[in-house]
């Protein structure tokens, strides 16, 4: 026994040897193939986290004050529908043109004024022009900027999402190393039964060399596939899944209103006011401190020069008047005494023709 299992394992030493390069080799492979398989699903795993954060910010920070209910509902119904057309534009950008054109067309008619998907559909690159609505609907939309800067933030996600699947599409493994490694396998399972003949000597005419190669050319050529196919993920990917269920969760969210859970909306507080856009609150808002903002922009500072005074050079040089001053009035030490805004005005020309004599 022992030493028919020394003779099937010298007559196979050739094929361990080279099988191991061969392993490393498919392996190494099948690695890159599942990373870029792995980077594309992530990329789209963020644009679903996204998508639904943008909603539900452009959702949350929408100052309605003045505003009805139908409005409020189109601007919002017009930024989910600019969130899809960006995600569903990135799909038949990283999808063959035989599959998805018509269908892409006929999803943004459907959904998107006319006038807007043909500028979609005429672009040079389609997903830049989606992106670009989108952030035109939400620079439109009536909050604070800063809070609009934060609901931006989404969108540059959303290009470097992009960025990276574009990558992973226009640079695909190099074809002649998986053309060299389908030529060394073929050539390795054709060679195989030469080096497994002696090993099955002991079944009628080696018979059993036939299952045997032919369950081993399975699974290494099986193998072999996996690395193929994972190299264009997009192809396997269900991104027209994504881009439905982006659709339906975005329109979901636009769809629920402030109270509508039954609890009721407080009022805002004064330190959070200046962030409305409403005149009333801004100048309570300016009351407290805060800044005020008219049509969601800061008001300019208003610098106030003091009026022109008149005033004597030789009293601000510290001469001696002509006629000597009435004498103040005695001044309580326990009251507090502001100065009147002539007292402040020599005050400060006394300060400004100081500085000018040094």
């Amino acid at each position: 026994m022992d030493r028919k299992l020394s003779q099937i394992f010298a007559s196979l030493s050739h094929y361990v040897v080279t099988f191991l390069f061969f392993y490393r080799t498919t392996v190494f492979r099948t690695n890159t193939s599942y990373q870029r398989w792995d980077e594309a699903r992530k990329n789209w795993g963020l644009n679903i986290n996204r998508t639904r954060d943008l909603t539900r910010m452009a959702n949350t920070y929408y100052d309605g004050t003045g505003i009805s209910p139908d409005e409020r509902a189109d601007d919002l119904n017009h930024v989910a529908l600019c969130t899809w057309a960006f995600v569903r534009s990135m799909k038949r950008h990283l999808s063959p043109e035989r599959e998805d054109e018509a269908d892409f067309k006929t999803e943004l008619f459907e959904k998107l004024p006319p006038e807007q998907a043909k500028m979609i559909i005429n672009a040079a690159h389609r997903p830049n022009r989606a992106l670009q609505d989108l952030s035109y609907a939400i620079d439109d939309l009536p909050m604070h900027f800063l809070r609009k800067n934060e609901i931006q933030k989404s969108l540059t996600q959303f290009e470097d999402n992009l960025g990276s699947s574009e990558r992973l599409l226009t640079s695909p493994v190099p074809l002649f190393y998986s053309r060299h490694l389908a030529r060394f396998l073929a050539v390795w399972l054709l060679l195989l039964p030469l080096g497994m003949f002696d090993s099955f000597k002991g079944s009628w005419n080696h018979i059993l060399i036939v299952p045997a190669t032919i369950v081993i050319s399975v699974m290494l050529f099986g193998i072999e596939e996996i690395g193929t196919q994972l190299e264009e993920p997009f192809t396997l990917l269900p991104m027209q899944a994504f881009c439905d269920k982006i659709y339906n969760w975005c329109m979901e969210i636009t769809s629920w209103s402030p109270g509508d859970n039954g609890r009721p909306m407080k009022e805002p507080r004064a330190q959070d006011q200046f962030f409305t856009a409403d005149p009333q609150i801004n100048s309570a808002a300016a009351m407290n401190g805060a800044p005020s903002y008219q049509n969601n922009e800061p008001a300019p500072y208003q610098f106030n020069e003091p009026d022109p005074i008149a005033y004597d050079p030789s009293e601000a040089m510290g001469a001696a008047p002509e006629e000597a001053a009435p004498a103040p009035a005695a001044v309580d030490s326990n009251e507090d005494v502001e100065p009147s805004q002539t007292d402040l005005n020599k005050m400060w020309a006394n300060a400004s023709m100081g500085r000018g004599g040094q």
